[in-house]
């Protein structure tokens, strides 16, 4: 994430949620992805429990880009069956061959950034400010541009 982003703060309302929180970000996550109609990201882990929680909340056009260990999983002996859940649910997944060091979601009008550790999702943020959304939106591009179909 190369880009400095200036923020008025009057309109930077960013909400934090960690592992200890209730709920906690899985369910949080699910919640915001919850009926938006296009959702665009760049995952860079994949966590089975969240992502059939994540998965079932998924109405709208969905493309996603793997990176880093996800990457793996895509490719490695469950690779198949993570294909064929995602197609199931309508994914278009894409495989990019760098690195992210959070996921990044653009769900509908609200970005949602990921932190994972060793044991999953450890915390999400989210926030509808324009300038946040015009990051992600834009990270979300360039991953994009350098993905290829999985």
């Amino acid at each position: 994430m190369d880009a400095a982003v200036d923020v008025d703060e009057s309109e930077a309302a960013v909400t934090v949620v960690g592992r200890d929180d209730e709920p906690g970000p899985a369910a949080r996550l699910a919640a915001l992805v919850d009926g938006d109609d296009s959702v665009v990201g760049v995952v860079p882990r994949i966590d089975s429990s969240l992502a059939r929680r994540v998965a079932d909340d998924l109405d709208g056009e969905t493309r996603l880009v793997f990176t880093g260990s996800a990457v793996d999983r895509l490719g490695g002996p469950a690779g198949a069956a993570v294909r064929s859940v995602l197609t199931a649910h309508g994914v278009e997944a894409y495989r990019h061959e760098g690195d992210s060091p959070v996921g990044v979601l653009l769900a509908g009008d609200r970005a949602v950034v990921g932190l994972f550790d060793e044991r999953g999702i450890a915390a999400v943020c989210w926030s509808d400010a324009p300038p946040v959304r015009e990051w992600a939106a834009a990270t979300c591009r360039r991953f994009l541009a350098a993905a290829e179909r999985a």
